[in-house]
């Protein structure tokens, strides 16, 4: 191997490196959370103050939850309760749902960052 051939390997990893930091930085702390509800309009939180919100769904009543900057399903009428067990959401992007009773939380910031189910 020469010397030529060294300085584009390590030009080459060094590039990859940086380009792999870059991409795959944390997401940006959440500012605000988009709350939908089938057939009403969108209801934005702020994520900066700790409260609790109840969101009417389909089925009944939601119960969010929004502390330290983050939100999550608190209590929801749905039977399997995945909503509830995707916790808390807290960087820009974050989503989850409760699709019985219509109700869904997008966390939304600054930008979003890159993860696995961006497309």
């Amino acid at each position: 191997m020469t010397t030529a051939d060294k300085t584009v390997l390590i030009l080459a990893l060094a590039l990859i490196a940086a380009l792999y930091a870059h991409s795959w930085a944390p997401a940006p702390a959440a500012e605000s959370a988009r709350v939908s509800s089938a057939g009403k309009p969108d209801l934005w939180l702020a994520l900066g103050a700790d409260r609790e919100v109840v969101i009417e769904g389909v089925l009944g009543p939601t119960d969010l939850e929004i502390r330290d900057g983050r939100i999550r399903f608190r209590r929801a009428p749905c039977l399997g309760k995945h909503c509830i067990h995707s916790g808390w959401l807290a960087s820009d992007g974050d989503f989850a749902a409760c699709l019985p009773n219509a109700v869904a939380v997008q966390v939304v910031g600054k930008g979003t960052g890159f993860d696995a189910i961006t497309f």
